[in-house]
């Protein structure tokens, strides 16, 4: 399908409606009817507009709490009729859709996980075909894979679903020092490149895995003009059933979400040049944190070789490994567009690093 086409047929009624920027928000999982209601009549809705609660939940091993299923969809439906929210969750099969639209539930997500298999894609895919207006959102796959995201789409939209968005909630890499899932804000803006006019949500709490550093994420959101944020709050987080420490409290969230509405007047006095050097600059920041991540996990490594050389009374210094190191390096970094000069300084600077940290254990 070419990318035009899919682009040029989405319906954004149910997103332009909202005068400010969508905030889905509410607990990772449903525990109990009064958690859910209670955390939903705490959310202030001149800023939240959905409400969100997982009812099943995907786990990586079994026996971990695994949702409340079918009973908690009653209590989305009630907060729905007693609050005006609309209301949203988590579906993974054709049994979810069925029973998460028998209950009237506005907004569908398909998780990571599901995104990551076209089986299942296409078992929901099928099992929305005919169905009225539906709204589903698609979580980014668990790896950086636009492709595989886009077919996705694809998959919703040859079944006829028009009202579909995407979830940015990251990626999972080698290493990050500072997310449970990195953000790679480069490839979202490809992303937006291709489809303009998807609807975009940012979920801060699945790439933070902390509540410390939402604001952060939900500002470089903002910077990028998403439509929305999705944000977990729970009326007790300290005591949630599950991922207990990215969520916050609907009295939290109300303080985030002004602050942010304040960044957001500011930035739109910004002329377009200082944009997009900002955004070229979150790219370049984003990389360097990576850089020195790898290469904290670098010296780590150097450590323990120095231990097992400093055992087996081998030399510390290796010439032979350090030139077919250094020759390996520079013709790969030289394929790749990087000078002979920047690669051999940044390489004699690591192995001089290496060489002084297994000169130093005992």
């Amino acid at each position: 399908m070419e990318k035009n086409i899919l682009n040029n047929s989405i319906d954004r009624s149910w997103i332009e409606k909202w005068k400010n920027p969508l905030t889905i928000s509410g607990p990772c999982s449903a525990e109990s009817e009064q958690q859910v209601i209670e955390t939903a009549k705490r959310l202030d809705p001149t800023y939240v507009q959905v409400f969100r609660a997982g009812i099943w939940k995907p786990r990586t091993k079994p026996n971990n709490f695994e949702g409340v299923g079918k009973e908690g969809l009653q209590w989305l439906k009630n907060v729905k009729r007693n609050t005006g929210f609309m209301v949203a969750t988590e579906i993974a099969n054709s049994e979810h859709v069925e029973l998460a639209l028998s209950f009237d539930i506005d907004i569908l997500w398909i998780g990571a996980r599901s995104t990551s298999s076209p089986f299942i894609v296409q078992e929901i895919a099928d099992s929305l075909e005919g169905e009225k207006d539906p709204i589903i959102l698609v979580k980014n796959p668990i790896h950086p894979d636009i492709e595989l995201w886009i077919g996705a789409l694809e998959r919703l939209f040859r079944k006829g679903v028009r009202k579909l968005g995407v979830i940015h909630r990251g990626f999972y890499t080698y290493k990050s020092a500072k997310y449970r899932n990195q953000p790679n804000w480069n490839i979202l803006s490809k992303f937006r490149r291709f489809f303009p006019r998807i609807p975009v949500i940012c979920d801060p709490s699945h790439i933070c895995g902390n509540k410390e550093r939402i604001l952060d994420i939900s500002k470089i959101a903002y910077h990028f003009q998403y439509d929305g944020l999705m944000i977990e709050s729970h009326c007790d987080p300290e005591r949630a059933w599950s991922d207990s420490q990215q969520q916050i409290t609907p009295e939290e969230l109300l303080v985030l979400l002004k602050k942010l509405m304040n960044c957001s007047s500011i930035k739109k006095n910004q002329n377009q040049i200082q944009k997009n050097l900002d955004s070229l600059r979150i790219f370049i920041d984003e990389l360097d944190e990576n850089l020195i991540a790898l290469l904290s996990e670098r010296m780590k490594i150097s450590k323990q070789l120095g231990s097992l050389k400093k055992e087996s009374d081998i030399a510390i210094l290796q010439p032979n490994r350090w030139c077919d190191l250094l020759k390996k390096s520079i013709n790969l970094g030289t394929s790749l567009g990087l000078s002979k000069e920047l690669l051999e300084g940044v390489f004699k600077l690591l192995h001089k690093e290496s060489i002084n940290i297994q000169n130093r254990i005992n």
